[in-house]
């Protein structure tokens, strides 16, 4: 059974910015998340996979933090959510490897954390030294 339109962009407004959903759920845990954690990875870590599954593993690779609040992350509409600022990764210093897939997950640094959403990035970033991985404001997360 589907969920409704709107309740869709009241889950995403619940988790990318921190919004309660009236008489439902609410974000008054002791030490709720302030920030979410984007990763790239060079393969589909799949709904089983966690934060480190085919994570990127170029030198200087690091997770990015985005704020759990609507600086963050756009207020959600139509059921899909983008960040407000490009999500800029750590430069490459060596390696090279192409990054097919970015997550939205609960950890920073290199622990397994929860795979909340995750999807291909188009196009692929090509990796390689010198290079500045991006997401853009033009990404898209998408409740369905």
């Amino acid at each position: 059974m589907p969920k409704g339109s709107t309740f869709d962009n009241d889950i995403l407004g619940l988790i990318f910015n921190a919004t309660a959903i009236a008489n439902i759920a609410d974000n008054a845990a002791s030490s709720p998340l302030t920030n979410l954690y984007m990763s790239l990875h060079t393969a589909n870590p799949g709904a089983g996979g966690n934060q480190t599954t085919s994570e990127a593993a170029y030198t200087s690779y690091a997770r990015v933090a985005v704020a759990r609040t609507t600086g963050g992350w756009s207020a959600p509409s139509g059921g899909s959510t983008s960040p407000v600022a490009n999500i800029d990764f750590p430069a490459a210093t060596g390696g090279s490897e192409t990054e097919t897939y970015a997550m939205v997950g609960t950890v920073s640094g290199s622990g397994t954390g929860k795979n909340l959403y995750s999807g291909t990035v188009t196009p692929n970033i090509v990796v390689s030294n010198g290079v500045t991985p991006r997401l853009t404001t033009a990404s898209t997360v998408t409740e369905s």
